[in-house]
């Protein structure tokens, strides 16, 4: 009798599991969709101004092909990004979930760390692959791996010098034991049938990675002149002999491009996530691109050199023919960082973060609204403007709509449909959004308001007399230069109890409550002289 219930059981689980796939592709065929293919570009320290058509006055910048994307789709001036930085944001475009209810509270992922993407989570790609698509993952990842480095190993990686710096046997010994091995934890144990990037190409391994192992066997140090030029390699550590920076960014070009012409090829749509490593460090910027911009500052020369391979992927998907069955998203993991030549940019007349305060790390607008434009051939109407307030934790419900299945109950907890606003409506789908600094802080978004959760001045006696919180009016200060904290105190009150119903809830859409990974940090953290609440 036991064995029997069990059995049927199992009969009632597949039926349901049918019945949702069948009702899902009914669903889908119904809205007209025809189940799209998706290219999702993550460009890496793009700043909000840095797009000619988000900063026509200011910008000096031409980027004449993402420009042409804007205009044949649908161009975003209010999206945001998870964070001022790079792994905590990329979590979230992934995942639909708020990378602050993970372990990674502040910061990134760090050298040789561990991933953050939990095994059971459900991402864009393991959404797609359940679909019947083909997934693919090209570029910087920079979530963590299960590195296969031996505990014993570990000081055999790392604590390099960036001059002078020798290997010896038991170095090289010590990364062929490792670099022999599979890598696990990666992209295609995350729901991407396939990876080729260079995981974080300012760090090492200096090498590329294909799936999960490493292409070739890094057995030296990065030559040391890399890291006498502007704004080239951060650490030392394993590398291939003779590695380049310049090449990385045309071979990731290369690589998608041939991936999109495979994939097109097969009865299947494709879903490839395109995060790209520039216009991050390193300023490794190629000899045709060297100068173009007229700025003397190599970023804004990669700017360039970034926007001319988003061209030619666009074009190597226009080439198969599948380009209007596609649905593109641009946009950038955080704002412009400000450490690679921001003053002199503006000096010369290019302001990277356009109208807004601050820049990559900040919790500020300059921070975390990024460049969000999505073309949808037939379905999304060319060169229209949406202002609604969007965030990059949307995409994996909108792509759920859009392919006519629910998300699990504990799956995309932070995530909102924006198919609403694509089909053109105009009233927003999200009430809230939170988007933090590197440091942790967070900014809640509630309509035009906007609370971040620390004092405007930091340090010393002078904080205890300031309002703990800040609060701006976007709509009318954009630039976030009057804090009315004070003359608000009951907004503020009400955005810091709905900011502690989002964290305690372990979601932000409907639905039952869930757990955040750990205990999440509360902020305004106390004055060292004033005890906590």
């Amino acid at each position: 009798m036991h064995r029997l219930l069990n059995v049927c059981r199992w009969i009632v689980g597949v039926a349901v599991m049918i019945g949702s796939w069948v009702s899902g592709v009914v669903a889908a065929d119904a809205a007209g969709t025809n189940r799209p293919n998706v290219l999702v570009i993550l460009a890496d320290d793009l700043g909000y101004g840095d797009v000619q058509c988000y900063n026509p006055k200011r910008g000096r910048i031409p980027t004449p092909h993402i420009d042409q994307l804007a205009a044949q789709g649908m161009r975003f001036t209010d999206a945001h990004s998870s964070s001022g930085v790079c792994s905590p944001s990329r979590y979230t475009l992934l995942t639909g979930r708020y990378h602050w209810r993970t372990r990674l509270q502040a910061g990134i992922v760090g050298l040789w760390g561990a991933p953050l993407i939990a095994p059971e989570r459900m991402t864009i790609a393991t959404l797609a692959r359940q679909q019947g698509y083909q997934t693919a993952a090209i570029g910087k990842w920079h979530l963590g791996w299960d590195w296969p480095i031996a505990e014993g190993d570990r000081p055999l990686f790392q604590g390099f010098p960036r001059t002078g710096a020798m290997v010896t046997a038991e170095h090289r010994a010590a990364w062929l034991r490792t670099y022999s091995q599979p890598i696990a934890g990666g992209p295609t144990t995350r729901g991407f049938d396939r990876y080729f990037g260079t995981d974080v190409p300012n760090w090492p391994p200096y090498c590329f990675l294909e799936n999960d192992r490493t292409v070739g066997i890094p057995n030296e140090l990065l030559d040391e002149s890399r890291f006498s030029r502007n704004h080239h390699a951060s650490l030392q550590g394993p590398a291939l002999p003779g590695w380049q920076m310049e090449p990385i960014l045309p071979t990731l070009a290369d690589r998608a491009c041939a991936f999109i012409t495979e994939a097109a090829a097969q009865p299947t749509p494709f879903l490839l996530y395109l995060p790209l490593t520039t216009p991050h460090t390193p300023l490794a910027v190629n000899a045709e691109w060297k100068g173009k911009s007229g700025l003397d500052n190599d970023c804004a020369d990669l700017i360039m050199e970034t926007d001319a391979m988003v061209g030619r992927v666009l074009a190597a998907l226009e080439s198969t023919g599948e380009a209007g069955q596609t649905l593109v998203l641009l946009t950038s993991d955080n704002g412009f960082a400000s450490y690679v030549g921001a003053k002199h940019l503006e000096q010369r007349g290019h302001f990277p973060s356009g109208p807004l305060r601050g820049y990559k790390t900040d919790v500020y607008e300059g921070g975390h609204r990024v460049p969000f434009i999505i073309r949808w051939p037939e379905k999304v109407s060319p060169g229209t403007v949406c202002s609604q307030l969007v965030h990059q934790a949307d995409l994996i419900a909108t792509l759920a709509e859009i392919l006519g299945t629910m998300l699990p109950v504990n799956a995309g907890e932070d995530s909102f449909s924006i198919l609403p606003l694509l089909k053109g409506q105009d009233q927003p789908v999200r009430e809230h959004a939170v988007s933090c600094a590197s440091v942790g802080t967070p900014g809640l978004r509630v309509g035009p308001w906007k609370l971040i959760a620390a004092p405007a001045a930091q340090g010393g006696d002078a904080v205890r007399n300031l309002p703990q919180v800040q609060l701006y009016h976007l709509s009318d200060d954009l630039g976030e230069t009057t804090d009315l904290a004070e003359k608000h105190p009951e907004r503020v009150a009400e955005m810091q109890q709905l900011l502690e119903k989002i964290i305690r809830a372990g979601r932000s859409t409907p639905g039952p409550q869930q757990k955040n990974d750990i205990r999440v940090v509360r902020f305004p953290k106390p004055h060292p002289k004033q005890p906590a609440k």
